[in-house]
């Protein structure tokens, strides 16, 4: 499907050097900011404390925000999860305080927010276990109830972010081969170049800001090389069939016509995307703000770079006809090596 049709070439490729040389800047930035400031992770990766609360009623997340910032435990994680009644907290990992002593001071002082007192009652589950349990009342009600309190310590979060790099290793690996057997060794390179470099830009965008890195931007990292490498074949499927349509075409002019004729599919699902990324960025909240940065920034370079980056490459490493011919020989000329040569 096609919104529109562009009957002239676009001459990408004449300014193919001048993109390039801002791209291999921006990534030399990216490179520093993640050498000198390095990622400001996450509490999954540096550990912590994580709350689950219940209220009677909706809970006001930025009420609830504001009344645990302001026991200065340092940067928190506030949000729904289920329904608007059900909350969780991720505190920092805080070495001179107790676990417990952090769950009973955040919970007292949510209660008191609530005009409450906490109290421990017991309770029994469905299975017929007795449990115990804080609760904040105010005469009869229960405004605020402690649903579970678990700590994830340092060693778990190293293991986290270990695993976390595995899984890009191993995303970028599977990547690497799949288009090493899917194209011609320069357009692999090439591809392989733009990928890594859509990766370190999104890392190096949160280093520079010192944005969060969570578990769910890893996913979204993750994403964008999946995009990414999908913009990338479709264009160089398409500059593949036109070396084989059109043989008087020079190689530039070759790839200016493949870029310039998935214009409109670009534009389509890119757009589309783009659209719903940014819905997340706007009404999503704090817990998607990240990921949906993440994702912005993947998409606009994901373009970006399978254009001037990888389209480029390729040029540069000699692309030609003639590395997409098979050589075949016809019955007529058993000796004649180069017989029946075919696209």
């Amino acid at each position: 499907m096609e919104f529109f049709r562009i009957k002239r070439d676009i001459p990408f490729m004449r300014h193919a050097l001048i993109f390039n040389i801002i791209s291999v800047l921006t990534f030399v930035a990216a490179v520093f900011f993640l050498i000198t400031r390095g990622l400001h992770l996450s509490i999954e990766f540096t550990g912590g404390t994580v709350m689950e609360l219940q209220y009677a009623q909706a809970a006001d997340l930025a009420k609830v925000r504001h009344s645990v910032e302001s026991m200065n435990f340092g940067e928190v994680q506030v949000q729904n999860f289920g329904t608007s009644r059900d909350v969780l907290i991720r505190l920092p990992l805080r070495g001179d305080v107790k676990q417990a002593e952090v769950v009973g001071k955040v919970f007292g002082a949510l209660c008191q927010a609530e005009n409450g007192k906490v109290e421990r009652r017991q309770a029994t589950t469905e299975k017929g276990e007795t449990v115990s349990g804080e609760v904040c009342t105010t005469g009869s009600a229960e405004p605020l109830r402690l649903q579970r309190s678990e700590f994830v310590g340092p060693q778990v979060g190293s293991e986290l972010a270990r695993d976390g790099a595995l899984a890009l290793l191993v995303t970028v690996v599977g990547i690497m081969i799949y288009l090493a057997m899917r194209f011609e060794w320069k357009f692999s390179v090439a591809a392989i170049i733009a990928n890594l470099h859509d990766v370190i830009i999104i890392l190096g965008f949160f280093a520079f800001f010192q944005w969060e890195f969570s578990l769910s931007v890893l996913a979204a990292v993750l994403a964008v090389l999946g995009y990414s490498v999908n913009e990338s074949v479709v264009i160089f499927d398409r500059i593949r069939e036109a070396f084989r349509k059109y043989r008087k075409m020079t190689p530039s002019e070759v790839i200016d016509h493949a870029i310039t004729s998935t214009m409109s599919r670009t534009i389509i699902t890119h757009g589309s995307t783009q659209m719903m990324v940014l819905a997340m960025l706007l009404v999503g909240g704090p817990t998607l703000h990240y990921f949906a940065i993440a994702l912005t920034i993947g998409i606009l370079f994901g373009i970006y770079s399978s254009v001037f980056v990888a389209a480029a490459i390729a040029m540069w490493l000699g692309v030609k006809r003639e590395d997409l011919i098979k050589q075949t020989r016809q019955e007529g000329d058993p000796d004649d090596p180069n017989a029946g040569a075919v696209v």
